[in-house]
């Protein structure tokens, strides 16, 4: 299943870019499930992170690697995280985080997701949720990088 969201922001791509940082990673976190942070590396190739994901009792690892990053011949910063050990009833995630130049100098932050469980049927009852969490950064992104 597929999720893309798109968001202007005011500064230029090389500083966006250099923005995403472990401070902005926990900005970005929604309330809930509650996020813990065991590991932020950056946003280069070979970097990692590891997160828990905690609802109640329940408690689940989900680490990413950065498998590929840098800059396009257009001027777009991008990174890929790629998830390692996810948590159920993911079995695939893949992240391309796109800062396209954007008008007036600025960017376009674009947040291309790629998952997948076990079941067709129950990915497409994820795609709501996959949705509102990553539409829930765009005010976060806004306000960091006016």
């Amino acid at each position: 299943m597929h999720v893309t969201l798109r968001t202007p922001v005011a500064q230029p791509p090389a500083q966006v870019f250099a923005g995403f940082t472990r401070e902005l990673f926990l900005s970005l976190a929604p309330p809930f499930p509650q996020l813990k942070l065991h590991r932020f590396d950056g946003c280069q190739r070979g970097d990692q992170v590891e997160i828990e994901l905690i609802s109640g009792p329940l408690r689940q690892r989900w680490t990413s690697l950065i498998t590929d990053s840098g800059v396009q011949p257009d001027g777009t910063h991008f990174f890929i995280d790629e998830g390692q050990v996810l948590p159920a009833p993911l079995r695939y995630w893949r992240h391309r985080h796109l800062i396209e130049p954007g008008p007036d100098g600025g960017s376009v932050i674009v947040d291309a997701l790629e998952f997948r469980t076990a079941f067709p049927v129950l990915d497409a009852l994820l795609y709501p949720l996959m949705w509102a969490q990553f539409a829930y950064r765009k005010p976060i992104y806004r306000r960091v990088f006016r």
